[in-house]
């Protein structure tokens, strides 16, 4: 299984990111853990703080940067709390935006590198889009076991162990 990824470079910085290739391993490693249609795809901006702050603005009421937007096609979120998403009866899986300034920024002050960094937030962003939340407590365990299996898979390592204190 693997997914389609549609990237949409907003700003040039994120040319040599390799964003296609990232997301088309992501589909790969979360097929075990999630149920997707083969043809499952999803649309990812690369784009510059400014824009993410218009869109953080604009979608969340909220005028300032941020690490990454998603905006999925349809609700699947899970019935209970810290269950499973429902399954996407959609292939097309809605959107995300990455913001360079603050990825870039993230992953140095974390120590980890901005592939490593990138990667987790690509994720994180994909799973929202499959209905994964963690506003609740139990949502937030499941998401963050996933994300840590999903990112091992990848060969990265666990990135809220390795995250430097602030």
């Amino acid at each position: 299984m693997s997914g389609i990824v549609d990237v949409v470079l907003e700003d040039p910085r994120w040319e040599s990111a390799g964003l296609e290739a990232m997301g088309v391993k992501i589909f790969a490693a979360i097929a075990d853990h999630v149920s997707l249609p083969t043809d499952t795809q999803a649309v990812v901006m690369g784009c510059a703080d400014a824009r993410i702050a218009e869109l953080n603005a604009q979608f969340r009421g909220k005028p300032s940067p941020t690490n990454v937007l998603s905006w999925p096609s349809e609700d699947r979120s899970a019935q209970t709390v810290g269950g499973h998403p429902q399954p996407p009866s959609d292939p097309e899986l809605g959107d995300i935006a990455l913001a360079f300034e603050t990825c870039e920024r993230e992953a140095k002050e974390q120590g980890k590198s901005f592939d490593a960094h990138v990667t987790h937030l690509y994720l994180h962003g994909l799973l929202h889009l499959l209905g994964f939340d963690h506003i609740e407590n139990a949502d937030a365990e499941l998401m963050e076991q996933t994300e840590v299996a999903v990112l091992a898979k990848l060969g990265y390592s666990n990135p809220y162990e390795n995250a430097v204190s602030q």
